[in-house]
């Protein structure tokens, strides 16, 4: 049967190349359970969400109640139901662990710059995707958070309202823009998604897995070919992480049995109250994996906006003492044209600008890091304590994000902010300096 199936497609020579005879480093630690975790979530929000299309209306006067009817009705619509909601919560958990320990042993160094792309790619759709999505249960909060954000983009200038008035297909978040919300969310993004997940795989197969010492394993092969320090992927790493997965998944159940909503963090108690055009709640705040650049949004004002500027133009100075021939005099006139244009664009813009880019700046952390070494293990002590704040710093602005704004809280968000986009831009000047352990010439690995 299998001969019959390898002469019509390549099952075995697959399964060969991606599993049996893929050969990772044999000294992962708990770290690298996070990337199955992950296309373990996936799977589950698809068939989840199959599941819930059969019973919702994707309609301004019966989506509540379609979600009602299947938390009420459906027989285990609502174990469904909280799957498929814990499990949006669950896969960013495990996309931001998956993306530190990359960030902490170097996995989007050379020759891994094109995986680490596939990633930040990933990341973006499933913040799409958790956008469109969010408006479904057609709630309160999710009116209300979706039309904040879809007003951010007014605040483009020349083609801000146009914008906005597209994307929502209506003056006002309505019935049209359910419609093309649960389009995109159901087979758009998903699509796309799908296509990154395999794209990053296929990249991380043909390079190779990094490790905790960053070492190639490639570069030491036995007489057959095979890496001294490489094991098959099936079956040791398949029993490795079926146990992450079962670890997993009793987290996972605990908290769809006793805490679904996570003290509001997973589902909100707004969003248990039908959608509401005429009544505004008091706080409107998006669920927690995006709060982090919302509270980066919010701590855009005016005077924030000056202290840019004067980052930008100490950039443009420092452009014109480093750079050389043509760049020395189209950096500076660059940051000049970018000082007039943040002169005369509202603070608004800037905050929508700020939120973008800190995730754009991830796409460049490939060339942004100049270390010797790939792994944090060799770096010096003051590596670890920068990586340290700017994990800190983010932490408190996912925080911020979630509590009401008050002075205090913005000048905190906006010095946490700095800190964010200091850690990139300084990365080619501070990543390259300091006293580096030599990593060894084999993984460290220890027999459990």
């Amino acid at each position: 049967m299998t001969g019959w199936i390898d002469r019509r497609f390549p099952l075995t020579s697959t399964w060969k190349k991606h599993v049996s005879e893929y050969y990772a480093p044999k000294n992962f630690n708990f770290w690298y359970f996070f990337g199955s975790l992950a296309l373990l979530v996936l799977v589950n929000q698809i068939v989840t969400g199959i599941f819930l299309t059969m019973n919702y209306k994707p309609d301004a006067t019966l989506a509540f109640a379609s979600v009602e009817y299947i938390m009420r009705e459906v027989p285990w619509g609502w174990l469904i139901r909280y799957m498929h909601s814990t499990g949006a919560s669950m896969f960013f958990v495990v996309v931001y662990l998956h993306m530190f320990r990359g960030l902490m042993y170097g996995s989007y160094r050379k020759p891994r710059e094109l995986v680490w792309i596939f990633g930040c790619a990933i990341f973006l759709c499933l913040m799409a995707e958790a956008f469109f999505g969010y408006l479904l249960p057609w709630g309160q909060m999710s009116f209300w958070g979706a039309q904040v954000i879809v007003n951010l983009f007014s605040a483009i200038p020349f083609i801000g309202p146009d914008l906005s008035l597209w994307i929502r297909g209506d003056y006002v978040v309505s019935d049209v823009t359910l419609n093309r919300f649960f389009a995109f969310h159901v087979i758009a993004i998903p699509l796309v998604l799908i296509g990154l997940v395999v794209a990053h795989l296929v990249a991380l197969h043909e390079v190779g897995s990094n490790n905790p010492d960053g070492i190639e394993i490639k570069a030491k092969k036995g007489a057959d070919g095979i890496p001294l320090d490489g094991i098959p992927f099936h079956p040791y790493y398949s029993v490795h992480d079926f146990m992450g997965v079962c670890v997993f998944l009793l987290i996972f159940a605990a908290i769809i049995f006793f805490a679904p909503e996570m003290g509001g963090y997973f589902l909100e108690a707004n969003n248990f109250v039908p959608a509401n055009p005429l009544q505004t709640p008091s706080e409107i705040a998006p669920v927690w994996y995006f709060t982090a650049f919302y509270a980066m949004l919010r701590a855009t004002t005016d005077p924030f906006k000056i202290v840019l500027m004067i980052v930008i133009a100490l950039l443009g100075l420092f452009a014109l003492v480093r750079a050389r021939g043509k760049w020395r005099i189209g950096l500076p006139v660059l940051a000049v044209l970018v000082l007039i244009f943040m002169a005369l664009t509202e603070s608004k813009f800037w905050g929508v600008v700020v939120m973008g880019t800190a995730v754009v700046s991830l796409f460049f952390l490939p060339w942004l890091d100049r270390s010797p070494v790939k792994s944090i293990r060799y770096r010096p002590m003051f590596h670890k304590v920068f990586y340290a704040i700017f994990v800190f710093a983010f932490l408190v602005l996912g925080f911020l994000g979630t509590r009401p704004p008050s002075p205090a809280a913005t000048l905190i968000a906006q010095i946490c902010a700095l800190i964010y986009f200091a850690f990139f831009l300084g990365m080619p000047f501070w990543t390259p300096r300091g006293k580096f352990k030599t990593p060894p010439e084999r993984v460290h690995y220890k027999p459990h």
